[in-house]
């Protein structure tokens, strides 16, 4: 399989930026640093290749989309968490937003969806917060 490394996205609304949260921001921060530990550990060892990646392993080596996906199960057993898709975390971001009151347009943008629709199709099961407030 051959993996492709692009600046472009899928559609135009793919493109899109988001606030960054203090606490996403000193992950990121700490990440970083365990990185350039990994780069003076590993010396040459250490792949410069993706050095302006964020998702490599402590050789410095890309982290494989797939590797995200197949692991993500035991992630979910590890923390007590019933067993979903990866993809459906998409669903669930979507129903919290909903759950919080959050603009469907706002909704519709986060998610990166062109249409209004797909937005308002996407809803957990699980959250009937909005059938309450409408009865």
């Amino acid at each position: 399989m051959v993996q492709v490394i692009s600046d472009e996205m899928k559609t135009e609304s793919s493109r899109r930026s988001f606030k960054m949260i203090p606490e996403v921001k000193e992950i990121l921060l700490e990440h970083r640093d365990r990185q350039e530990l990994y780069r003076k550990q590993f010396r040459k060892s250490y792949s410069k290749k993706y050095a302006d990646m964020v998702c490599v392993n402590p050789l410095g080596e890309l982290i494989k989309p797939s590797y995200i996906t197949a692991h993500f199960p035991t992630l979910l057993r590890q923390n007590g968490l019933r067993d979903i898709r990866f993809h459906d975390l998409r669903h669930t971001c979507a129903s919290l937003l909903v759950s919080l009151d959050v603009n469907m347009k706002v909704i519709q943008r986060y998610l990166g969806h062109s249409n209004m629709s797909t937005t308002v199709n996407v809803r957990n099961p699980h959250t009937n917060k909005m059938q309450v407030k409408a009865a």
